[in-house]
């Protein structure tokens, strides 16, 4: 059988090859912003492994990018529970032997008032957006110093309070980080994805620039990503029975 990141393998299409020979992990990757960044880095060459908690839509985003020519395979993993990363990386390592970089989701918000947020969804955020980094971030530490980590966190638009906590332990992670001699970077979109790859490419486009081999250097950075608004969508308006439709 052709290793995964084989030449040989990879599909004839418009994808280049700027990240070719990169392998590079992505959380939440079946759907919001991680949808849109897998298929950024699959088009300029990176080989890209997609991790979440649904096998059924990671498989049919994996699908549907190897059939645009992409390269990537689907792990099924709760990032929010370290032995689960840890062993999302392990089979990462045995696939490809490698892991250049990681795109770490730590995006997830809520409906709720920060008032009325109870204490489990309060630890679901946390859990999800900041236990999940510092995971991350420590097992890198631990066995992949070398490896980066992008971290998309929560969006500026959140009203809530319980956004502020979130964004300056990611914020400290990050800029402590870098004094430790990690590649660590935090990006803060302006709202969370419309689902239009095209309203999105911004963060996917600072994405890429801190994926290439050039921009290695660059660590302890926090940098806010303006996005246009996301367009509001208006329902078609139900007549109503026995009124007359116009």
């Amino acid at each position: 059988m052709t290793h995964p990141s084989s030449p040989q393998t990879r599909a004839p299409g418009p994808f280049s090859e700027v990240l070719a020979g990169q392998v590079i992990a992505v959380t939440g990757a079946d759907s919001g912003y991680g949808k849109s960044i897998s298929a950024a880095l699959a088009r300029i060459g990176a080989s890209v492994v997609l991790i979440g908690n649904n096998s059924e839509t990671l498989a049919a985003s994996a699908s549907a990018l190897e059939h645009s020519g992409g390269h990537t395979i689907p792990i099924k993993a709760d990032v929010g529970v370290p032995l689960d990363w840890l062993s999302a990386q392990n089979r990462i390592l045995e696939i490809f032997g490698v892991l250049h970089g990681i795109v770490h989701l730590a995006d997830k918000r809520t409906s709720a008032s920060f008032t009325m947020l109870s204490e489990n969804e309060w630890m679901e955020l946390f859990n999800s957006n900041v236990k999940s980094s510092v995971a991350i971030a420590q097992i890198l530490a631990r066995r992949l110093p070398d490896t980066w980590l992008t971290i998309v966190g929560p969006h500026t638009d959140e009203p809530g309070l319980q956004a502020h906590p979130q964004r300056g332990a990611l914020r400290g992670l990050v800029e402590a980080g870098a004094r430790e001699d990690l590649r660590l970077n935090l990006l803060l979109p302006s709202r969370a994805s419309s689902g239009d790859e095209a309203l999105d490419r911004p963060l996917a486009d600072v994405v890429l620039a801190l994926a290439t081999p050039r921009m290695r250097h660059l660590r302890g950075n926090v940098m806010d990503v303006p996005l246009a608004p996301a367009p509001k969508v208006r329902l078609p308006e139900v007549p109503v029975f026995g009124a007359p439709v116009l």
